[in-house]
């Protein structure tokens, strides 16, 4: 096979061109990464700790800001054949987190999702502080841009709900928990297999781009969720409409924005480092 340095570097691979491709290519000399302390102090003394939470908060900023104009665009309108529909409220979406995601992935990960974060930190994937400190930037994030969507039109934003979320009628509570559990765990098992380091080495012969995936997953998501519950899965998506259109409305039933996205999160961490991994049965050796 001859070699092509290009090729190599199209494919993002670190590894030699000589080295197998496909199933044979799980020989490879790949070492687990050591798992991210709990705490780390030395985090605060970084600049890129402080540049990678500020990267968060600008990420759901934007990401709030287009959706939730989205939603109002559609929902002002009488005639929804006029409007974007359900569809493009859901390539909103989906389109927002594969930008964002793309724009900051090497700068804080691209997360934009306390349940993406927590779900990584579950994975020991980085430490508490940082994951506190992302999922307080993705809050204030998520109210910032639903507070600006708020200012442009405010009497038409109370009017049509302010992009909050709530089960929807004909769907008792079970349902929308169920609803956001499966959806955050599509969306969270797609970030684990769309980033996965061993992944990316085994299989470097087949160039993958982890932004685009996560978008779509998000896209499919919400074309399934949006009849049921207005798709949460992000804690701070929810939190930020609701704190900012702030009625009772809005608060009914909050918690199950919160819930389930974690729960979800949860599951899929379980799901990729046990299973998919089998990381607690591997030797130290």
């Amino acid at each position: 096979m001859e070699g092509k340095e290009e090729d190599v570097k199209l494919g993002a691979n670190k590894f030699s061109e000589r080295q197998p491709l496909g199933t044979s290519a799980q020989t490879k000399d790949y070492r687990e990464p050591p798992p991210a302390p709990l705490f780390d102090a030395g985090e605060f003394k970084s600049w890129s700790f402080w540049r990678a939470g500020i990267a968060e908060f600008i990420a759901t900023f934007l990401f709030l800001y287009v959706t939730i104009l989205t939603v109002m665009g559609f929902k002002k309108n009488p005639n929804k054949c006029a409007t974007v529909g359900v569809q493009g409220i859901a390539w909103a979406f989906g389109g927002a987190i594969f930008v964002l995601v793309y724009s900051t992935a090497g700068i804080s990960g691209g997360h934009i999702n306390p349940a993406v974060t927590l779900g990584l930190f579950l994975a020991r994937k980085l430490s508490l502080t940082r994951a506190i400190f992302y999922i307080i930037a993705q809050l204030l994030g998520a109210a910032a841009g639903a507070g600006v969507v708020k200012g442009f039109q405010p009497v038409l934003y109370q009017a049509q709900g302010g992009g909050a979320n709530g089960i929807a009628p004909g769907f008792n509570i079970g349902q929308g928990l169920g609803a956001e559990i499966i959806g955050t765990f599509v969306l969270v098992y797609t970030v684990f297999s769309a980033t996965d380091a061993k992944r990316s080495a085994r299989d470097s012969h087949v160039p993958i781009l982890a932004p685009l995936p996560i978008g779509f997953a998000v896209f499919l998501v919400h074309l399934a969720t949006i009849p049921i519950t207005g798709t949460g899965i992000n804690p701070a998506r929810s939190l930020g409409a609701a704190m900012v259109f702030n009625t009772s409305a809005a608060w009914h039933n909050h918690w199950i924005f919160w819930v389930g996205p974690f729960l979800g999160a949860a599951i899929a961490a379980l799901y990729h480092q046990v299973v998919i991994r089998a990381i607690p049965f591997k030797s130290s050796n």
